[in-house]
């Protein structure tokens, strides 16, 4: 292998790495975003949790803008394509993004109007939780490409069975991640809403799973013959089956943690049957966006791997620091926000 693709196959690795700590770091805040009306009746409890995610919720979409900022750099054809072909999608996510941001602010200081803030949260959650996993739902099963590798579909043309029902998997793996970083978080009356919506939860999971598998066999036959998405669906159940257990235990750390797992095994799964393919297209595989036809030059790949080595250690050591100076149960005292 050249080293040319030796670099290509290291920068999709490390894109993936980067989308997977988004996914478990801001997916548990996302999560207790969407399930705060559920977790939480009295303005007391509502606090703890957004002080709760407070310390951690910014510093965990820095993955997401590493990732597509590695994205711009490392395969920028794939970049422009779903940046533009995703559009009008992906500025919903921005703004739901923005306002989710600002809510909490305002939740904290305009108390006469903290319902409608705290819906705005609720809003703010639900759609990038969902839209992320229905744009990638679209990358797997296809996009109708041209010739000179654009998008030339529509905002509907995303909206298909087998992309959604991706969005609805990724929503309750964000779900999940929510209440049991909740469970892991408080104590008292919180917890046990938390453990009950974590069991709920947990049934809509599995069923969201399977149902991809089944619209997968149904649209995406040819996917199914990769041994290593079969291993990590094997390993995806167990993860879940020990996590009921741990449930029923009520262990608090043992559910959070084999949430985090079973979301890094369906990332796994997707990179397996995904690689060496960026973007699919649905109309003509010839005109499908790989690493190798889509990447920069051998030179960029170098060059943003040296910073890359630099610099994720650095976020990384960062995200852990942040982990283990707010560690430990939230209660109800001061505001993360003032």
């Amino acid at each position: 292998m050249e080293t040319w693709q030796i670099l290509q196959t290291i920068w999709y690795i490390l894109i993936g790495v980067l989308l997977v700590g988004y996914s478990i770091l801001d997916g548990f805040d996302l999560g207790i975003g969407i399930l705060t009306p559920f977790l939480a009746r009295k303005p007391s409890e509502k606090r703890i949790l957004f002080n709760a995610i407070g310390p951690f919720w910014d510093g965990n979409e820095v993955w997401l803008l590493t990732a597509g900022g590695a994205l711009f750099a490392a395969f920028p054809q794939a970049y422009a394509t779903v940046f533009s072909g995703f559009y009008l999608a992906l500025m919903l996510v921005l703004f739901a993004l923005i306002f989710r941001a600002v809510s909490l602010e305002f939740w904290s200081h305009d108390e006469g109007r903290q319902k409608t803030w705290e819906w705005t949260f609720v809003l703010g959650s639900f759609f990038p939780a969902l839209l992320f996993g229905v744009a990638l739902g679209n990358v797997l099963l296809g996009i109708p490409l041209n010739s000179e590798m654009q998008f030339t579909g529509s905002f509907f043309t995303l909206l298909r069975p087998y992309p959604l029902v991706l969005g609805v998997l990724g929503l309750t793996a964000i779900l999940m991640q929510g209440s049991t970083f909740t469970i892991l978080k408080t104590s008292g009356q919180l917890q046990q809403n938390a453990r009950k919506i974590s069991r709920t939860i947990w049934w809509l999971y599995l069923i969201a799973f399977i149902l991809s598998f089944v619209v997968t066999f149904i649209f995406r036959r040819n996917l199914l013959g990769n041994v290593v998405a079969w291993v990590g669906a094997i390993l995806f159940v167990v993860a879940l089956l020990v996590m009921r257990r741990s449930l029923r235990l009520n262990h608090e750390r043992l559910p959070f943690m084999l949430s985090s797992a079973a979301f890094l095994v369906l990332w796994a799964i997707v990179g397996a049957i995904h690689f060496p393919n960026l973007v699919n297209a649905s109309n003509d595989s010839a005109l499908s966006l790989t690493i190798h036809n889509a990447s920069s030059s051998e030179l960029t790949l170098t060059v943003m791997l040296i910073i890359a080595l630099v610099g994720m250690p650095i976020v990384i050591g960062y995200t852990l620091y942040v982990y283990r100076v707010f560690k430990g149960k939230v209660q109800n005292e001061g505001d993360i926000f003032s």
